[in-house]
C-alpha cells in the first residue's frame, strides 16, 4: 500500500498548526501558571536583588490567598500600569501598627497585637521601620486597618521602599492598602543569575 505525497500547503498548514498550538501553550502557562519577572530597584534588598530574574507562581492564587510573609507581584493602587514586588505583612482584617521602629500585628478577632519578628530584615533595616518617607526615622506611631479583600505591603529594604506607607493619590490622601485582584502572583525562586538561583520561602511568624 502507498501512500500519497503530501503538497505544499499541506505542510506550511502544518507548521502553522504547530505554532499557534505552541503559542497557546506558553500564553497559557504565562496567564495562569508561571511568569519571569525581572527585579527593578533595591526595595527588596537583600532578599531580592537589582536586576535578578524571578519565576512567579500565579497559579498559587487562582486555587487560594497570598499570605502574610508572601512575597508577591501586583499592581500599585497608585498606577495600574506598573508592577512591584514586596512582602505581605497585613492580611484582611488584620490592624497593622507601625511604632518605634517596629510592625505590630493584631489579626482580626484578637485582642492583642504581636511585634512582627521578621529574620529577613538586614540589620540596617531591623527596628528602623519608619513612617513616610520610609527613611524618615520618624518612629511615632501609626495604625493601619486592612479592609476585606485587600492587603498592606513592605519591602524588606525598609529605609529603601515605595510601598503600602507611600501610595498617596493625586491630592495626596494615603492609598495604603493593594487589592487582591491586583495581586498577580507568588515570588517562587529567583531564576537567574545562575550562582544565586534559590527558592524563596514564606517565614513563620510563631503567631
Amino acid at each position: 500500500m502507498t501512500t500519497k505525497p503530501q503538497g505544499l500547503w499541506f505542510h506550511v498548514l502544518d507548521i502553522l498548526f504547530n505554532i499557534v498550538v505552541i503559542v497557546a501553550l506558553v500564553g497559557g502557562i504565562r496567564t495562569f501558571l508561571v511568569s519571569p519577572f525581572q527585579v527593578e530597584g533595591s526595595s527588596m534588598y537583600d532578599t531580592l536583588e537589582d536586576r535578578e530574574y524571578i519565576i512567579i507562581n500565579k497559579l498559587a492564587f487562582y486555587l487560594g490567598y497570598p499570605e502574610r510573609g508572601d512575597i508577591v507581584v501586583f499592581h500599585p493602587p497608585v498606577d495600574h500600569t506598573k508592577y512591584y514586588v514586596k512582602r505581605i505583612i497585613g492580611e484582611p482584617g488584620d490592624e497593622v501598627t507601625i511604632e518605634g521602629g517596629d510592625v505590630f500585628v493584631k489579626r482580626k478577632g484578637e485582642a492583642e497585637a504581636h511585634k512582627l519578628i521578621e529574620p529577613y530584615l538586614t540589620e540596617k533595616n531591623a527596628d528602623h521601620t519608619f513612617k513616610h518617607p520610609p527613611a524618615s526615622g520618624d518612629t511615632s506611631k501609626i495604625v493601619y486597618d486592612v479592609p476585606e479583600g485587600q492587603y498592606f505591603v513592605l519591602g524588606d529594604n525598609r529605609q529603601g521602599s515605595q510601598d503600602s506607607r507611600s501610595f498617596f493619590d493625586a491630592e495626596g490622601n494615603p492609598i495604603p492598602f493593594v487589592d487582591r485582584s491586583d495581586i498577580k502572583g507568588r515570588v517562587w525562586f529567583v531564576a537567574l543569575p545562575i550562582a544565586k538561583v534559590h527558592a524563596l520561602e514564606a517565614p513563620t511568624y510563631g503567631f
